[in-house]
């Protein structure tokens, strides 16, 4: 099996209906979620189609300088996201900083690492590889740096008064919150976990049926997939390490306290 099969605009409408539909429902039941669905669904399309041409012009200019740039636009639009899905949000720069931070550190290390090791293209910034594989790492991770980072502060408030009593007995910051550090972590692994318990016997990932759907061969396309989802691992627990510890860090101080009033 070779090539693809061609998509059309009409093929595209038909799939659509399906949004349309859920739209309805909404309606029907009261929901108040149409009016969301239909926006997202919006600008999933108007999103797809941009990258669609920029991704074009990257494939063809192969420069290094416009992929760290649609590198650094990429992590900028994640850390909006993380940013606007906490509850409670830290205040000032470090309610976008953090996040953003924490995300650019991981993703870029464990995409330069995939590219530099195992795939090793000419050359190792080729945006036809880099983008795609960064993407895949950067959306999990803005994931698990987002449920870390929420679980952290609504944690906190929550077991203040198990946190300052830690502190009041003599506790270090670090130790007197580890409890829910440790709970801020697990959340932000949970989903990466569930993914790589389910594949292969619940879901048929993304790239690998998009690889076979393209005429790559199964046993290739799940050597593709393990790595990807093993890079995908690697991505959410460095970010969400960094974000959940730093957020530690900027909700604590030098002299063992709990400063929640650093948060909104």
């Amino acid at each position: 099996m070779s090539g693809y099969i061609h998509l059309g605009y009409a093929d595209l409408a038909l799939s659509a209906l399906l949004v349309v539909a859920d739209a309805g429902l909404s309606l029907a039941f009261h929901l108040g979620m149409h009016r969301r669905l239909l926006w997202s669904a919006l600008r999933m399309m108007v999103q797809l189609s941009l990258m669609g041409l920029v991704l074009t012009t990257l494939f063809a200019l192969v420069s290094p300088l416009l992929t760290g740039l649609a590198t650094l636009g990429m992590v900028a639009f994640a850390g909006r996201e993380v940013a606007a899905r906490q509850d409670r949000r830290l205040t000032g720069w470090w309610s976008y900083g953090l996040g953003t931070s924490s995300m650019l550190l991981a993703a870029a290390l464990v995409t330069v690492l995939a590219l530099t090791t195992a795939l090793r293209p000419t050359p190792w910034y080729d945006p036809r590889y880099a983008l795609p594989l960064l993407g895949m790492i950067l959306g999990n991770t803005m994931t698990g740096v987002s449920l870390g980072l929420n679980s952290l502060t609504t944690g906190l408030v929550q077991r203040r008064a198990a946190v300052e009593a830690r502190l009041l007995l003599g506790h270090d910051r670090f130790s007197a919150v580890a409890p829910v550090v440790r709970q801020a972590m697990r959340q932000a692994l949970l989903p990466i976990v569930n993914i790589m318990s389910a594949t292969g016997v619940v879901s048929i990932p993304g790239m690998m049926t998009g690889q076979i759907l393209g005429g790559v061969a199964p046993a290739e396309a799940v050597k593709y997939q393990i790595m990807i989802l093993f890079l995908i691992a690697g991505g959410v627990g460095l970010g969400a390490l960094a974000a959940v510890f730093g957020g530690a860090w900027r909700l604590t101080d030098a002299r063992h306290r709990l400063r929640l009033d650093r948060q909104r």
